[in-house]
């Protein structure tokens, strides 16, 4: 796109679901150059300090898919990014639009990854490209090896490996990404209910001693489905008696990584991220 002085313009849309993700997606992109931000945000679901942060913002309801792409079309923008989740209850209370409904009627399966995997198809069409959620926050991606919190003792760690194992044969089974383990017995699997509500029935279970583990799925679509852990996961783990978190580096999503390394050390969370075939594979 050109700006009024007939210069490049560097334009990029945000599609911007709940928590701080959609903002450091817009201020990431800002120091990267996007000089045009055109965000789509949620009534209900993204935070209104989007609009601080956006050259445009059109607000709609969950499933005014048409709407959306009329909006990108007019603001020409080619490229997006998908950031912040939206409530699970949302994808299953739809009010779609014709077009969202044509799209719904085309899945056979309809979950998170079919329905947003069609939408990124759809965007497709109309000639928008839907990166990866990570652009421009490559720098908070988990990196390998234990970086926050107190260091890990030897059982620690064979909980870590051993729960490690155990995710990544969860997620490849589509049910969770994410288990609790305590002394090489799994705890608590999560399923439909997010990470939070493991952590909570795992870490009661472990008294104090347990390990939280969050990997990607073999076929992770990363443009819109990312594993991610913020300060509201460290502080669950304090609630609930976690005391060391592993994900899996490279691919796991610290949000805010700073703030979080200084609250785990604050609340003694052992941070580690770890890779298949070893930490350092």
């Amino acid at each position: 796109m050109h700006g009024d002085d007939g210069s490049q313009k560097e334009s990029l849309g945000l599609i911007a679901g709940r928590g701080v993700y959609p903002a450091l997606v817009a201020r990431a992109a800002r120091r990267a150059g996007v000089d045009l931000l055109s965000t789509v945000a949620f009534v209900g679901e993204t935070d209104p300090e989007i609009e601080q942060l956006s050259s445009r913002v059109e607000w709609l309801r969950v499933g005014q898919l048409g709407s959306l792409l009329r909006f990108f079309r007019r603001s020409g923008v080619s490229r997006a990014i998908m950031a912040g989740a939206v409530a699970p209850a949302h994808l299953f209370d739809l009010r779609p639009d014709l077009k969202a409904l044509l799209l719904l009627a085309r899945l056979k399966v309809r979950n998170a990854t079919t329905i947003f995997g069609a939408i990124a198809e759809e965007l497709r069409g109309a000639g928008v490209l839907l990166l990866p959620a990570t652009t421009y926050l490559e720098d908070e991606l988990a990196p390998a090896g234990h970086f926050g919190g107190p260091s890990l003792r030897p059982r620690q760690k064979e909980d870590g490996e051993f729960g490690f194992r155990m995710a990544k044969e969860i997620a490849r089974l589509d049910i969770g990404q994410s288990l609790v383990v305590k002394q090489g017995t799994v705890l608590a699997v999560e399923a439909f209910e997010g990470t939070d509500k493991t952590l909570e029935r795992g870490g009661g279970l472990g008294r104090g001693k347990a390990v939280l583990i969050k990997v990607s799925k073999p076929e992770q679509d990363f443009r819109f489905d990312v594993p991610v852990i913020g300060r509201q996961t460290i502080e669950m783990a304090r609630r609930s008696g976690v005391a060391l978190i592993v994900c899996e580096a490279g691919k796991t999503l610290i949000l805010e990584k700073e703030k979080v390394v200084q609250l785990a050390e604050e609340l003694g969370i052992s941070l580690y991220g770890m890779r298949e075939g070893g930490e350092n594979a």
